[in-house]
């Protein structure tokens, strides 16, 4: 494993088609900050960038993978269907493809289980729901402009509901959601396995201020291995076989967290993390008009 090479790696996912193992995040990313983030990132190596269509950050994104030079068919893009544009999927995708500059993305994920009606965030659609806008997602790749399809935030009983229903013909290639040693979700993830589902982490850092950072155990073992508390973090997920996609816009914190080529945890490492004990969320769901997080997740 010392020998990986961590910053070209991919994951094979059920389509056939390689996810790059680690990409830049640019969630909570202001727009100002963002282009260059994305540029300094290519220009670092990465090969995957990650955004939304609730970020409203997807032109600047679009700005930095021009800056950067590096061609688009080098890059592996990923935007998401927001809450509110569930019953409009067609124009959900223009609308991403044209802020972001390009005729196609290679994943488009279902951003949460929620169908919002556009008129009241507190409410759902009376008459929609995540399986007719999976319904729509389908099509998409018939028309070019998105290379795979998937889903985000999704737990196993929504995850159940959306398989078994009689008009689900492709399982999503992806399942992007929260994972890092205090939200490690061991069910969830052998699930989406199980299914043939790769897992993506978000917030795979703990995210901003994170409580991981204070961890005495986190902290002594990146110390006794002269990494940071972040390439820890990364090269953990990256050994459970999850693509990464931590967030940053310093340069010096981009670059630190791809330097992570030539070492690796061993397995007596790896339980450490594992067995860390405190249990935190950076995303709930208590701000959607459903419930989709019913710790079958954990």
């Amino acid at each position: 494993m010392a020998g990986t090479k961590m910053t070209t790696k991919t994951f094979t996912l059920n389509t056939g088609d390689k996810i790059p193992a680690i990409g830049l995040g640019t969630w909570q990313s202001a727009p100002n900050e963002v282009r260059d983030a994305v540029k300094v990132a290519l220009q670092k190596g990465y090969r995957h960038i990650d955004t939304a269509l609730a970020y409203g950050n997807e032109k600047e994104v679009g700005q930095g993978i021009k800056d950067s030079g590096v061609p688009r068919n080098e890059i592996w893009l990923t935007t998401k269907l927001d809450n509110t544009w569930h019953h409009i999927v067609p124009k959900g995708i223009e609308t991403s493809l044209r802020d972001l500059d390009t005729g196609y993305v290679d994943l488009y994920l279902m951003h949460w289980p929620s169908s919002t009606d556009p008129n009241d965030m507190k409410k759902h659609l009376p008459d929609w729901n995540f399986i007719k806008t999976w319904q729509e997602m389908q099509k998409l790749p018939a028309t070019g402009k998105v290379r795979n399809i998937g889903v985000s935030n999704f737990g196993i009983k929504n995850l159940e509901k959306l398989l078994n229903a009689p008009s689900c013909k492709t399982v999503p290639a992806v399942n992007q959601i929260e994972l890092h040693p205090n939200n490690p979700s061991p069910k969830l993830v052998a699930y989406n396995k199980d299914k043939g589902i790769h897992s993506t982490a978000y917030s795979c850092l703990g995210s901003t201020n994170s409580p991981l950072y204070k961890d005495p155990t986190l902290l002594k073992l990146a110390e006794a291995k002269g990494k940071t508390p972040q390439q820890v973090l990364l090269m953990w997920g990256l050994q459970k076989e999850w693509s990464v996609i931590p967030k940053s816009v310093t340069q010096a914190r981009i670059e630190k967290n791809f330097e992570l080529d030539g070492w690796d945890l061993s397995s007596e490492e790896m339980q450490k993390l594992d067995g860390l004990t405190d249990r935190f969320k950076v995303c709930g769901d208590a701000w959607l008009p459903v419930k989709v997080f019913f710790g079958d997740d954990e």
